[in-house]
This record gives C-alpha cells, sequence and structure tokens, in this order.
C-alpha cells in the first residue's frame, strides 16, 4: 500500500512537473529579453525548485569522458564486461593508455542509491588504474523470473567479479576497494577465495568505513538496526513493487523510504539547500546552483533493494554480527577470515563518521589472524565523516595516497 501511495502522489505531481520543466527549457526563447527581469526570474526559480525535488528511478551518468593519466587527459569509455541480473561488472576502459595498470574492482553498496554516488572514488583511482565497479540494479527493475537476490548472492557476484578480472594461468588477482556495507561481504568472499585457494583471490582487499564489527562503538544507525525485531523489519519496511514496473510483484526494501530516513535526520539542513537554491537561481548565480542541483539529482536517484538482502543484511551484520564472531556461513560452510594468507589488507576510517564508528572497520584486523604484520595497514582519516573516506579533497590528497601506495607494493 505505501509503495502504491508513493506512486499516486508522483502522478498527481507529474502535470506540475512536466510544465515547470517545459517552462525553463523554453524560458530564454520565448521571453528573450523579459527573462532577465527580478520578478520573471524568482518565478523561474521556483519552477525549476519544484521539478529539482522530484525523486527518480533512474541511474545518473558517471559522467567520467575523460581522466588525466601522467600529463595528459586521456579519454574514457564505460564497456559492460558481465551484465548479470542485478548487476553489472562496468569497465571503465582507457583506449588511449596501452601500458598496464593495476587492475581495481571497486564494489559499491547497495544501500538505496545507485553505484554512481562513487563517481569520485572512480574518477580518483582512474589516473594510476585499470577501474571496474559494481553496477548495482534497481530491483524494482529486475523481472521475477532472474530469482531471488540475498547475501550470499552478493557474495558470489563479489567472486564472480574477481575471477573475471583475475588471470588464473597465472594465479594472479586484480585488487578490491569496499565502501561502507560491501565491505563485509567482499571480506567473506576474499575469505571463501582463500579458503579454496582459488587463484584469482586478490592482491590487495581495501575496506573503508564499513561495519565489519558493529559492535564496537555503535552508532545511531547501529541503534535502529536493533532496536526492533527482525520479524518488525519484514513486516513494516518490505513493499511490493507496483504493476507497472518490469519487477513486479517483487519483495523490496523502497530506495524512497530510505531516503526518507536519510532526510528525516537533517530536514533542517535539507530545507536550507533549497532555499539557498531558490535564491542562487533567482540572482543568477550558476556556479552555486550547479554545485547543489548537482548534489540532488544524485541524491533523489533511488534504487530499491531487494528485500532478500536487506533482511539479511539487518540480520547478519548489524544485528548478529555474524562475521565479527566467527559466525557466518556462505553456502553451508563457515566463512574463516583466517584463511586469508596472500591478500594485502588496509582498512580506512573516519575520525568523524557517525554511520560506521572508529573501531568497527578495523575488527578486520583480528579477523584476518593468519596475515603477516607487513601486509596490514590501516588509516585513520582526521577531519571526515563517512562520505569524506571515499570523496572529496582529503580523500583524494590524503586517503587514496594510502591505497595506492598499498596496490604499487604489491604489484
Amino acid at each position: 500500500m505505501l509503495y502504491d501511495a508513493y506512486e499516486a502522489t508522483n502522478d498527481l505531481l507529474a502535470p506540475s512537473r512536466f510544465a515547470a520543466r517545459m517552462a525553463t527549457r523554453f524560458r530564454d526563447g520565448a521571453l528573450g529579453g523579459a527573462s532577465d527581469m527580478p520578478f520573471v526570474r524568482r518565478l523561474f526559480a521556483l519552477a525549476e525548485v519544484h521539478q529539482k525535488a522530484a525523486i527518480t528511478h533512474t541511474r545518473p551518468s558517471y559522467a567520467i569522458d575523460t581522466v588525466s593519466c601522467g600529463n595528459r587527459s586521456v579519454k574514457v569509455v564505460e564497456q559492460v564486461v558481465l551484465d548479470l541480473p542485478f548487476g553489472d561488472l562496468l569497465h571503465f576502459a582507457k583506449p588511449e593508455v596501452s601500458a598496464p595498470q593495476p587492475r581495481v574492482l571497486i564494489v559499491a553498496p547497495i544501500s538505496g542509491h545507485f553505484s554512481t554516488l562513487l563517481r569520485n572514488t572512480v574518477e580518483t583511482m582512474l589516473c594510476d588504474h585499470d577501474v571496474y565497479i559494481t553496477d548495482w540494479k534497481n530491483a524494482r527493475d529486475v523481472p521475477l523470473h532472474a530469482g531471488d537476490f540475498g547475501f550470499e548472492d552478493y557474495i558470489d557476484y563479489v567472486i564472480t567479479f574477481l575471477q573475471e578480472l583475475g588471470d588464473p594461468a597465472q594465479r594472479k588477482g586484480a585488487n578490491v576497494l569496499a565502501v561502507c556495507q560491501p565491505c563485509v561481504p567482499v571480506l567473506a568472499a576474499v575469505a571463501v577465495m582463500a579458503g579454496e585457494n582459488d587463484p584469482c583471490q586478490p592482491r590487495t582487499m581495501t575496506l573503508m568505513g564499513g561495519p565489519i564489527d558493529v559492535r564496537e562503538s555503535p552508532t545511531s544507525v547501529n541503534d535502529l538496526a536493533n532496536s526492533k525485531s527482525y520479524e518488525w523489519f519484514e513486516a513494516n519496511m518490505i513493499q511490493t513493487v507496483p504493476w507497472r514496473h518490469r519487477g513486479a510483484g517483487r519483495k523490496v526494501y523502497p530506495g524512497f523510504v530510505q531516503l526518507s530516513a536519510f532526510m528525516a535526520m537533517n530536514m533542517g539542513r535539507h530545507f536550507d539547500q533549497f532555499r539557498k537554491l531558490y535564491q542562487a537561481l533567482a540572482e543568477d548565480d550558476a556556479s552555486l546552483a550547479t554545485k547543489i542541483e548537482t548534489f540532488y539529482d544524485e541524491y533523489f536517484a533511488v534504487l530499491d533493494l531487494p528485500a532478500r538482502f536487506y533482511l539479511e543484511t539487518i540480520d547478519q551484520v548489524f544485528q548478529r554480527a555474524l562475521l565479527a564472531r566467527g559466525e557466518l556461513t556462505f553456502r553451508g560452510h563457515k566463512v574463516d577470515c583466517g584463511a586469508i594468507r596472500k591478500t594485502a589488507l588496509l582498512t580506512v576510517e573516519g575520525e568523524r563518521d557517525d554511520i560506521c564508528a572508529v573501531g568497527q572497520t578495523a575488527a578486520a584486523h583480528l579477523l584476518c589472524s593468519s596475515l603477516r604484520p607487513h601486509l596490514k595497514q590501516h588509516h585513520l582519516q582526521p577531519g571526515v565523516g563517512h562520505y569524506g573516506t571515499f570523496s572529496g579533497s582529503k580523500w583524494k590528497t590524503q586517503v587514496y595516497p594510502q591505497v595506492k601506495n598499498l596496490i604499487l607494493a604489491m604489484s
């Protein structure tokens, strides 16, 4: 019922948003010099703010057309290497770069937003690496005949992608970097590969701001996950995709619910940002308007999570911390992080992270008990929150060099 109500609301607002979009598109041509009048600018600013406040369900573009490599700018081409029901293995190819670069798989979270949220991470890594990313699909667009997708399926996808990027003949693996939520399934995937002596097990594993052990310094996110039972989340958070979508009938945790929860945590700030957007448009401050619009174009693009994956993550990661307790199983066998002996580990945490607090990601070092000391590194980044560990100036100038040096050392 909640999803149907959400769709009905969008249908009611669609005509006014369409009118606002058409008005802003044809403003200059229709009004000529009159479009510069203060009163007219305010009207069109209001129209643009109205259309920008809409939630979308389509993946934004990565918009990475070129990247600096050394002292030159080279073209970047997106290529789908593997097309699986719930996610693609996407390659950011650089045809003009002939020298081999270390392969890196960036594993993005399935947390209500598209993998484009890691655009800045990808762009920075592209300077020195051959970059791939898990480009997850919106569950509401995945037909029922594609089957279900749970926590173990996520681990399967990571293993499949790493095997695709590795060179089994020479027993060489790629490198893997996980951001936030996937740190747990990525660590589990590498442990499974190590236990099976898979020749494609990665050379390095970077875990950034992930809930490896949520018992360490619990945050409000952890408290929320433990404040209700598994049955409560199943009964109240799971919705059925309406008939009009390709995934009609599929059970999902809707992205718009996740977005609403995020916004409710700091609603005043979002209202203030839209007020600033209106003023910037009314005063023809293109730089500020573009900055705010770019953020909300990404923020309001939401992705529905497969219900089983969402519920199993709540249960196994946030409520019972199975991997940290040594109790996580994969396809009927216990996951043993102590089997990891060849993959160098780097953990990264943000000093001000209020989603995955300090200590939660570093817990991976205790789990990887067989790794020799020189294969373990930890970086605590001062002055950043959750997003600052993988995006922004401090990621680029202080965190990324740590990642780059580890990969270079193991190449």
